[in-house]
């Protein structure tokens, strides 16, 4: 039964990375008419109108309440959430303003770093000898991915600004695991409302402004499955793997992701771009292994 359990969360972790991964791609795409911060708050207006509305559904469709609720005692992880969740799409959007699609999705890789330490400083997780391996790799492909020109050493800022993005999602990761025993369907929508109204404040005080209805509904429906569903299963997969592991699964979506930015853009990789990538793979190795090891015992 417990194996069972955590296949099934195994799933829902692959589901939500190939949900994700089509973000980068098509957000890339939509910037051109949309400014960044308005991009981030109706991804997340998306995520909530949406996933408020399957809530209805279900709630229509069944009247046996079997989650539980959120209460005042998750309040600090709940705000943590939110504010974190406003900041790191937009950091996203900036970044992907200034730097590739492809570029940007293999550097989400390096959300389970981030995710993985802060797990294991903050929260007491454990962390085996492979996913300290996976650790360093991602890491060192990152910093390879980070250095816009190696000639002169000098820094991408947009890989700079995809980089906060991780580690502000890494500390997300980890107040979303203190909440995955509650109703996800909850979590997500609270996620969706409150971050997406908050970056459309700071978009508005800012004066960023849109006039393509078209590209505002392709952003909705984009956060519905890009961000809504993606997070709604990424909490499940949270209950019976935790944080570390869930983030090991998940990071198929950055490849996902460089994959179909390759395609959409046609760009042609650099030299440097495949070392990264060649390192990165092998990262992901020693971290995905460490997991089934862990799952089998």
């Amino acid at each position: 039964m417990k194996k069972n359990k955590e296949y099934k969360a195994i799933i829902y972790a692959i589901l939500a990375a190939a949900l994700y991964a089509i973000s980068s791609p098509i957000s890339k795409l939509l910037l051109k008419e949309v400014p960044p911060t308005l991009m981030a708050s109706f991804l997340y207006l998306g995520a909530g109108l949406g996933m408020f509305a399957v809530h209805i559904i279900k709630k229509n469709g069944s009247t046996k309440e079997t989650e539980a609720r959120l209460t005042r005692k998750e309040l600090p992880y709940t705000i943590s959430m939110v504010a974190l969740d406003i900041i790191a799409p937009i950091f996203l959007m900036i970044g992907l303003t200034m730097t590739s699609a492809a570029n940007a999705s293999l550097l989400n890789n390096f959300e389970i770093v981030a995710t993985s330490i802060i797990a294991l400083v903050i929260f007491k997780e454990a962390i085996g000898k492979r996913l300290w391996g996976a650790i360093f790799l991602i890491t060192i492909s990152s910093i390879i991915l980070s250095i816009e020109d190696v000639s002169s050493f000098s820094f991408s800022y947009g890989s700079f600004f995809v980089l906060l993005v991780c580690i502000c999602w890494g500390l997300e990761n980890n107040c979303t695991r203190k909440l995955s025993v509650k109703d996800p369907l909850q979590v997500v929508i609270i996620k969706g409302f409150c971050s997406g109204i908050g970056s459309l404040l700071i978009a508005f005080i800012i004066g960023e402004k849109v006039n393509n209805i078209l590209y505002i509904a392709i952003a909705l429906v984009l956060g519905f499955f890009a961000y809504g569903l993606s997070i709604f299963f990424y909490i499940y997969a949270q209950r019976d793997l935790g944080a570390a592991k869930t983030s090991a699964y998940y990071a198929i979506s950055p490849f996902i992701g460089m994959g179909l930015s390759l395609i959409v853009f046609r760009e042609i990789p650099s030299f440097s771009f495949l070392i990264a990538l060649s390192i990165m793979i092998l990262g992901m190795y020693f971290a995905s292994t460490e997991s089934k090891i862990e799952i089998k015992k």
